[in-house]
Formats: C-alpha cells, sequence, structure tokens
C-alpha cells in the first residue's frame, strides 16, 4: 500500500466518502416508496439512537488511535505503535459490549423518552423493537472503526476510504430486498420492514471487516518487521499508553456526542414543541422530524462527505506537521481546510437550497413541507463541516481545554435555546421548525469561531488570504443564485413530472457549475485553493492555462 500526502489523501477520501453518500442518498428514493415519510421518522429513531450509543462504545478511540499511530511512526516508535493498537482494540471492544447490552436493555425506557404521551403517532413498542435490532451493528462497526483508524494514521487512506464503500454497498441491499420482501412479499408491518433496514448496518460491518482483514494481511502492513526497540520505547508501559489514549479520547468522544446532541435536541423537543405549542397535528410535526433526521439530513450527507473526506486526511498529516514542529505546514493546511471548506459548500448547498423541490420531487416525490424543511436545514452543512474539521484540527494540536469548552457553550447555546427560537420564528410570523435549525447554526458558530480565534492566537494563523477568497466565493455564489433565478422566468423549478425534475436539476446544475467556476477562476480562487498542478492533468484545462500564458 502506498501513503498519501495531505491533498491527495484528502481528494482519494473525499471521492470514496463522496460516492458512499451518494449511494446513500440514492437508496432512500427505493426506501421511502417502500415504508414511506412514518416509515422514515421510526428509522430515523432508532438511527439516532444508534448513532449517540456508537459514539459512547467507540469513546473516540479510532480517531485516537490514528492520532496515536501518527505521532509514534513520526517519531520511530513502532513497537510502542503496535503496542497502542493491541490496547486500543481491546478497550474498544469491552465497550462495545457495554453499549449494545446498554441499549437493548433500556430501549423502552429511552422510546418512552422519544415519543412521550403522544398518540396517533408511532408506538413505544415499535420504538424500542427497531431500537434492538440497531443496537446489534455497535458489536462490529466499534471493530472497523480502529482498524480504518489504524491506517489512517499510517497515511494508507486507500483502503480505509474503499472498504466505507463496500459497508454501504452492502447494507444499502439488505434495507432495499430486505424491507421490500418483508412489505409486499411477506406482507409484513412498517416495523417488521425498519427492522430488517436497520440490520443492514450490522450485515455491512461484518462484511466490510472480513475485506479489511483480508486487504492488511496480503498487504504486510502488520508484519512483524525488524525494528530495534529504542531505550525511549522501552520506558513507555502500557498504562501510560492507556493514559496518552484517554486523554486524546475524551475531546473525540465529547465532539462526536455534542455533534450526535444536536440532533437529540431536536429529536425531543421538536415534535413536542410543534404538536403542544405551536398547534401541529402529530402527523405533519413526525414528517417535519424525519426531514431533519432522516430524509433531509440524507441529502445533506452528499455536502458534509467533502469535510469527512478532508478530515481523514487532515488528522494524522497535522499531528505529523505538529509533532515534529513544523508550525508553517500547521498554518498552511489549516487555512487550505478553509478554503475547500468554503469553495466546495456554499455554492453546493445553495443548489440544492434553489433546487430544493426538484430533488425533493426526485427523492420522495411531492410534498409541501419537505422542500421548505429541506431548503434551510441544508445550509447547516456548511456550519457542520467546519464544526468537525476545525475541533480535529484543535485535537491534533493539543488544544484540548479550549475543545472542551467551545463544544460544551455551542451545545448549550442549541439546548436551552432550541424551543425559544421555534415559538420565537412562529409569532413572527416563520415556520417554527426554522428557529430549530437557527438553533442548531448558531450552536455551530459558537464553536467554530472559539476554535477559530485560538488558532490564531496560539499558532498565529494568518487568515487574510482565506478571506480574500472567501469574498470571491460569495461573489460567484451570488452571480450563480441572481442568473438561476433570472432563469426562472422562463423554465420553471418547480412544477412537472420527475423527469422534468431531472432534466431541470442537470440544466441549472450545469448553468450554475458554470457560472461559480469561471468566476472562482478569473478571480484566482480555484487556483489558490486546489493548485494549479492538479489541472494540468485534465487535457481541456490544461490547453486553457496554455492560452492564459
Amino acid at each position: 500500500m502506498k501513503k498519501e500526502t495531505f491533498l491527495k489523501g484528502a481528494l482519494i477520501a473525499t471521492i470514496c466518502i463522496v460516492l458512499s453518500k451518494i449511494l446513500g442518498v440514492l437508496y432512500v428514493i427505493p426506501f421511502h416508496a417502500i415504508i414511506g415519510e412514518r416509515g422514515g421518522a421510526l428509522y430515523g429513531y432508532a438511527y439516532s439512537l444508534y448513532t449517540l450509543f456508537l459514539t459512547l462504545s467507540t469513546v473516540g478511540i479510532p480517531l485516537a488511535i490514528a492520532k496515536l499511530v501518527s505521532e509514534y511512526d513520526t517519531l520511530g516508535y513502532h513497537h510502542v505503535k503496535e503496542k497502542a493498537y493491541k490496547i486500543a482494540y481491546r478497550i474498544v471492544f469491552i465497550m462495545s459490549i457495554i453499549s449494545f447490552l446498554t441499549l437493548f436493555i433500556f430501549a423502552p425506557f429511552l422510546s418512552h423518552l422519544i415519543i412521550g404521551d403522544i398518540s396517533g403517532g408511532h408506538t413505544w413498542e415499535e420504538i424500542t423493537y427497531v431500537v434492538r435490532i440497531s443496537s446489534t451493528a455497535i458489536l462490529f462497526v466499534t471493530m472497523l472503526s480502529v482498524m480504518r483508524g489504524y491506517l489512517q494514521g499510517h497515511r494508507y487512506i486507500a483502503p480505509s476510504s474503499i472498504s466505507e464503500v463496500i459497508e454501504q454497498v452492502v447494507r444499502i441491499l439488505v434495507i432495499l430486498v430486505g424491507s421490500y420482501i418483508s412489505i409486499y412479499i411477506l406482507h409484513q408491518s412498517i416495523k417488521e420492514a425498519v427492522g430488517i433496514a436497520v440490520f443492514g448496518a450490522t450485515v455491512g460491518a461484518m462484511i466490510t471487516l472480513v475485506y479489511l482483514h483480508i486487504k492488511m494481511k496480503k498487504s504486510g502492513i502488520r508484519t512483524k518487521k525488524v525494528y530495534e526497540e529504542t531505550e525511549a520505547e522501552k520506558s513507555i508501559t502500557s498504562w501510560e499508553i492507556v493514559k496518552k489514549l484517554v486523554t486524546y479520547t475524551l475531546p473525540f468522544i465529547l465532539m462526536s456526542v455534542v455533534g450526535s446532541s444536536y440532533g437529540l435536541v431536536d429529536m425531543f423537543t421538536v415534535v413536542k414543541t410543534l404538536v403542544n405549542e405551536v398547534g401541529m397535528d402529530v402527523t405533519t410535526a413526525e414528517v417535519v422530524m424525519s426531514v431533519l433526521t432522516t430524509w433531509g439530513s440524507k441529502l445533506n450527507t452528499i455536502v458534509i462527505s467533502i469535510a469527512n473526506g478532508i478530515v481523514v486526511s487532515l488528522l494524522p498529516n497535522m499531528t505529523r506537521d505538529y509533532v515534529s514542529k513544523n508550525f508553517e505546514g500547521v498554518r498552511k493546511k489549516i487555512n487550505k481546510t478553509l478554503q475547500i471548506i468554503f469553495y466546495c459548500t456554499i455554492p453546493m448547498a445553495t443548489g440544492l437550497s434553489l433546487l430544493s423541490v426538484p430533488v425533493w420531487n426526485i427523492f420522495y416525490g411531492a410534498s409541501d413541507i419537505g422542500p421548505k424543511v429541506f431548503s434551510y436545514s441544508v445550509f447547516v452543512t456548511i456550519f457542520a463541516s467546519l464544526f468537525l474539521n476545525f475541533n480535529v484540527a484543535m485535537q491534533s494540536l493539543g488544544r484540548l481545554k479550549k475543545v472542551y469548552v467551545s463544544l460544551i457553550l455551542g451545545l448549550l447555546f442549541n439546548a436551552f435555546m432550541n424551543i425559544p427560537f421555534m415559538l420565537l420564528f412562529d409569532y413572527v410570523g416563520i415556520p417554527a421548525y426554522y428557529g430549530a435549525i437557527t438553533s442548531t447554526i448558531i450552536g455551530y458558530m459558537i464553536t467554530i469561531t472559539m476554535n477559530l480565534y485560538t488558532l490564531k492566537k496560539d499558532f498565529q494563523v494568518n487568515y487574510r488570504t482565506t478571506i480574500r477568497h472567501f469574498g470571491y466565493c460569495m461573489i460567484a455564489n451570488i452571480a450563480m443564485t441572481f442568473v438561476l433565478l433570472l432563469l426562472e422566468q422562463w423554465i420553471p423549478i418547480s412544477g412537472g413530472s420527475k423527469l422534468y425534475s431531472v432534466l431541470v436539476i442537470c440544466f441549472y446544475g450545469i448553468v450554475g457549475s458554470i457560472i461559480y467556476f469561471l468566476i472562482t477562476w478569473k478571480t484566482g480562487t480555484i487556483k489558490t485553493v486546489f493548485g494549479k498542478q492538479i489541472f494540468k492533468k485534465i487535457p481541456i484545462v490544461r490547453n486553457f492555462l496554455k492560452k492564459e500564458v
């Protein structure tokens, strides 16, 4: 296997993750047709709790082991590196069993917390059933994540990223085939169909574990190559490794728990507030919830996958720079991360928002409430991407206490202001669920702002170039939006069949992309973000560059 540089690793990981997320979005079309919006709400309940407990079971060790492996590999501590991996694997195995048993046993209690005394929707028995099935995946996904962390720590990004695609493909096959057979052949209820669907995560993880095991064995990454154990390594005990793992783990687990908790805040407040305070009927409120937790978030993952791809490469490379005291490299990677996120996520989120009606029509069919919620919630992806990457950057650079403070303050704002914002928005005549989305965005912004300030203060990061190119991205984005809105006067965005929606999305997507690309090319933004070298490999662009010269 071959090690990748930061930009190349980010590109490989992003391509695989984007592919995985596109598959994760496309399967939703037939899945939604099979189980409907109410089935999506039930799936969302199970998936939200599963995600939280999966985070608790791994306690941030996958990212921590990537950081630790990268650190020890940089220092040449090969014996300690392998020792740390084995210790982490055992810890995660124990935690996965504890989390599985906890979620399985306390599923009825958690189901009561979710649904409360509300009647007319899903029962707590139905929620308990799907939550218990989803809990089985924890036993396997945890082991999988540790193996990926080990590979990423060595900067072997490709096999780790490809494994995500394999896991997704298997999971989708189980979801679609299983739920279809359950509903249309065995004539079972939505509960059984969703139960089979959530079990897809378990099957996908099991098969992917086999793939990674074979890949690692064939590659020889863990062969016992002869290294002379250094004196420094001899002094490092197992207990010291455990303490270091815990130190690295705490901010990662807090980041993951806080990230999941934003969704849990919505899950525990949105439906109850919309029904009891705003006066919305239960069915519509659950549809709103399904958009926020399942259907809309599925579409959002395409945008967020860019951030996930950067993180996979950012963590080991920035850790390597920090350990070797290459602070100029640290500053460059911080700015490069900001630039890539701004350049990619802003137009993608804007485009999806403008095309929310045809996008929703293609994936889920005609709907009044779905596109309205999604058209605003998609902008959360910009802030979620920054939130993810700069918390990881802070942790790579050892700013742990400041990570704790920024994460907790952002979440506390969201937890305390979610309901007030919904009531405020409803009072001024804006849909109440926009208040919940706004609360989430501001919570993320609090954490992001604090992190960027810390990086500037502690590492003398100069954001001047990034701010300038952010301005160019916004100019290009505004111009793109203006042209697309102008085009709507002649070619309506909404209305028509699914085929019409596909054609509209393709046409508007191509026009918008060309406008955005040309403006950012002329301002030099795209060349600053990605570098000229990457474009010289594309024949058409290479010829364009020659003419420019």
